[in-house]
């Protein structure tokens, strides 16, 4: 598609995206007629000693999602992180209206679509329990610009289940593998060249207080980081992330390493060298946890943010994560007098500090005024109708989710399976 550009100020002046040949289309809707001799929650139950009740199959995107852990109260702030220590909003206007050459290039964006799709009864004891079948589809992709035109770079699919660990009632080794290689041999999933990738177990400890669909819907969440993660490993691997390309990744990097990769202090390294030219921008992100430049919450700074301004950059940790450092702004990409709320138009902006200098004395910041300024350019030339989040988005950030979202296969083909 191609879409043009009708805010002047914007640096970019036409931008496409060019889909090519070796992304799969979703198969037509038509092939759903094509039923196998089994569905896969009939088989699903079968192979499980389960039984289905053939429950109200129905979307789970627009239903309350668990709490993400980043913002809980494991945040810790802790120091100024850049070079010139200031307690005022920065100016960006000038640098942000004289860009010729873009620094972002890649840019990076995850989404998922989930639904119940049954509920399967399993013995507990001398009862039956009930539990809810969680189905996802996770589409991750990369898009990069090349002479003001977006083309796909890199694409990652998968379609998932998570089921309740108590299925496995063996508590043999390979299980949840075994089933997904059965349910793979369904007819219907070969003629529609489909296949599961795996069966993701949630805990079914009822101690925690969490809804059981909740923690089926946040298993597919974790699997679709992960995607995230194997595809900026790529990139690195390959050497195309550089000072002069950067990569913007939708939302917050908050990626929690692997136990292997904190044991080993060299892998430890090389997990934060992967995100060296890396920024993460969330277009939502809880006010309460903002910060002025001595660490205290202060949300108020953030929304008298003046347009294209910046605040100072603070420095925090999580818990979570072990040692690493994030460098952490807030930038104004509308004016608030045309916006809903007085945080519409800001976006949340994140670097892992990764070499030694960065750790002591913070981001330069004249690095991080360059990176503010083209997100500035970068910011959506018009608005979307329906799109609340028009204000928040980055132009390029907003195609490629287009992009990752055309790849999903439609939802009653999707259901039609189970």
């Amino acid at each position: 598609m191609r879409i043009k550009d009708t805010d002047k100020s914007s640096f970019i002046s036409d931008v496409s995206i060019s889909d090519s040949s070796n992304m799969r289309e979703s198969p037509d809707n038509s092939v759903q007629n094509n039923a196998c001799s089994h569905k896969i929650s009939d088989m699903l139950a079968k192979e499980t000693d389960g039984k289905s009740y053939k429950a109200h199959k129905f979307s789970l995107d627009n239903l309350e999602r668990p709490q993400l852990d980043y913002e809980s109260n494991e945040i810790i702030w802790k120091k100024t992180a850049e070079t010139i220590i200031s307690k005022n909003h920065t100016d960006l206007t000038n640098e942000s209206q004289n860009i010729n050459e873009p620094l972002l290039t890649y840019f990076l964006d995850g989404s998922r679509r989930v639904f119940k799709v049954d509920d399967i009864a399993y013995k507990h004891g001398n009862r039956s329990v009930i539990y809810p079948i969680v189905a996802g589809q996770i589409s991750v992709g990369c898009c990069k610009r090349q002479s003001k035109k977006m083309f796909p770079e890199k694409l990652k699919q998968e379609m998932v289940l998570s089921i309740p660990d108590i299925a496995d009632s063996s508590g043999k080794s390979g299980f949840f593998q075994g089933i997904t290689k059965k349910l793979n041999e369904c007819d219907q999933l070969k003629r529609m060249k489909l296949e599961f990738s795996g069966l993701l177990p949630y805990s079914t400890r009822s101690d925690d207080n969490k809804k059981f669909e909740d923690k089926g819907v946040a298993k597919i969440q974790d699997r679709m980081i992960e995607r995230e993660k194997d595809l900026v490993v790529e990139l690195a691997r390959e050497n195309k992330l550089n000072q002069n390309n950067f990569l913007v990744k939708d939302g917050s990097l908050e990626y929690n390493p692997s136990k292997e990769d904190r044991q080993d202090i060299k892998k430890y390294q090389k997990f934060k060298n992967n995100y060296r030219w890396i920024i993460g921008v969330s277009k939502s992100f809880d006010p309460e946890i903002c910060v002025d430049v001595n660490g205290k919450s202060n949300p108020g700074f953030i929304a008298d943010l003046p347009l294209y301004h910046r605040t100072p950059v603070a420095c925090y940790e999580n818990e979570r994560l072990g040692d690493i450092q994030f460098a952490v702004w807030y930038v104004r990409l509308r004016d608030k007098k045309r916006t809903r709320t007085p945080f519409d138009g800001i976006i949340k902006c994140e670097k892992i500090l990764v070499t030694d200098s960065e750790i002591e004395r913070g981001m330069e910041s004249e690095l991080v005024n360059l990176l503010s300024a083209h997100l500035i350019a970068e910011r959506n030339p018009v608005c979307y109708g329906s799109d609340l989040r028009w204000a928040n988005h980055i132009y390029p950030i907003y195609l490629t989710e287009q992009f990752v979202r055309s790849k999903f296969l439609a939802t009653e083909s999707f259901l039609h399976l189970f």
